[in-house]
């Protein structure tokens, strides 16, 4: 009988736009503490290093629940898992604006990941179980766009909004949309059965890890995650203190012409990834990202234009490589074990994610003036990551074929090799 990856669903597009929507706001609100760095280090009295913990805070809250839902993400209908999470991560968020202090803002940050990482890693399962190979790779570039969307309409409203009123204001924002989203992802979201195995939990869980085939799409997803984070979250400090951007004006800009063009690339890249093998895709785009991250790290004050095209580069390569490789992970993964793989896949990508944030804030220093100091350091290991992603994806497509190339439709989406 086919599976539910292989039946398609009547109403695909509103399916996509929700899972976008969702994947939305949890990038924002991971985003958007990035664009705030120079001022929670103002208005807290906190270093770089600190803030680099409260960020990453995020990222290992994720992961340990992450880790923990992959023993049992499979045996829950998806629709219910995604929505009670989604409920705890907008109350999260809440939690954010109201905050007082930096402790309790790091506590509500915690909490937020953990409710957060995992529901994003609900969306990619959904996207494999309900969208069918050969239409996988545009399916996963749509809810890709999450993050140029992100960056054109969430980061710059939210920069704009904590100059008028004040750093929480961000948050307040994103607490109502997510209220809105919730609402209307009840009425889409459809129910997709949990796939039952007779096997225990913990047996499940120790073949999700010990797969020779997941062991590779986990290196590749950590990598992933690991090469822009290590450059992205003191991107905005680097650039108001060390570039001289306005932070109410110039700095709203960056993120509005990235966003807007890797909005217009990403959906692109994942037709692409569709039409040919998507390590050839991944491989490119990367190219790009190490060509640009040495400019990004070393902008010094200079005209508008030029940092602004510098940025816009960074965040169309930083950004397509998701949709190719994400697909290339979600086609190598059988569908009795996608639940419980994207949620330890998304505890690694949110371990990565901390632990480049951390690696970064140990490269950086500020300065008695306020300028940052070894962010082209930051940079080269970036763009290291970048390289070692193709490799990793190169190794992933050796031992499962079928997962970078553009499949003829099939009932069932292959077993792993």
């Amino acid at each position: 009988m086919p599976t539910t990856a292989a039946r398609p669903f009547p109403h695909e597009r509103a399916l996509l736009f929700t899972l976008t929507a969702v994947q939305f706001t949890h990038i924002l609100d991971f985003m958007i503490m990035m664009p705030l760095g120079a001022r929670l280090m103002q208005v807290f009295g906190i270093t770089p290093t600190q803030f680099s913990l409260l960020v990453a805070s995020y990222g290992f809250a994720a992961a340990a629940t992450g880790f923990l839902g992959g023993f049992v993400l499979d045996r829950f209908d998806r629709r219910s898992a995604l929505l009670t999470l989604y409920t705890g991560f907008g109350i999260a968020t809440l939690a954010c604006a109201l905050a007082p202090t930096y402790e309790i803002l790091m506590a509500a940050r915690i909490a937020a990941g953990a409710c957060g990482g995992v529901a994003g890693s609900l969306v990619t399962s959904m996207v494999g179980d309900v969208i069918p190979p050969e239409r996988r790779g545009r399916a996963m570039g749509m809810v890709m766009t999450a993050f140029p969307i992100a960056s054109v309409f969430g980061v710059p409203a939210g920069l704009i909004l904590s100059g008028w009123l004040e750093w929480h204001a961000p948050f307040q924002l994103l607490a109502l949309c997510s209220a809105g989203i919730l609402f209307y992802a009840r009425r889409v979201l459809p129910h997709v059965p949990a796939h039952r195995s007779d096997n225990h939990p913990v047996r499940q869980m120790v073949e999700i890890l010990t797969h020779p085939i997941h062991r590779r799409c986990f290196l590749l997803s950590g990598v992933l995650v690991f090469a822009g984070a290590s450059v992205v979250p003191f991107m905005a400090p680097s650039l108001i203190t060390n570039v001289g951007l306005d932070e109410r004006w110039e700095l709203p800009l960056v993120y509005l012409f990235g966003g807007a063009c890797a909005f217009v690339t990403m959906p692109w890249l994942g037709r692409l990834s569709d039409r040919h093998d998507k390590l050839h895709v991944l491989a490119v785009v990367s190219l790009l990202a190490v060509a640009v991250v040495p400019f990004i790290t070393n902008l010094g004050p200079g005209p508008l234009p030029y940092t602004l095209v510098t940025t816009t580069l960074f965040f169309i390569a930083m950004s397509g490589r998701f949709a190719p490789a994400m697909a290339m992970i979600t086609n190598a993964v059988a569908a009795r074990y996608r639940g419980g793989f994207m949620s330890v896949n998304s505890a690694v990508q949110q371990a990565s994610g901390g632990l480049a944030n951390l690696t970064a804030g140990l490269l950086i220093t500020q300065t008695a003036s306020g300028q940052l100091v070894g962010y082209a350091r930051a940079g080269f290991v970036a763009g290291v990551a970048f390289v070692l992603t193709v490799v990793l994806a190169a190794w992933l497509r050796a031992g499962a074929p079928h997962a970078a190339r553009n499949p003829a439709p099939v009932a069932t989406p292959p077993e792993p090799v």
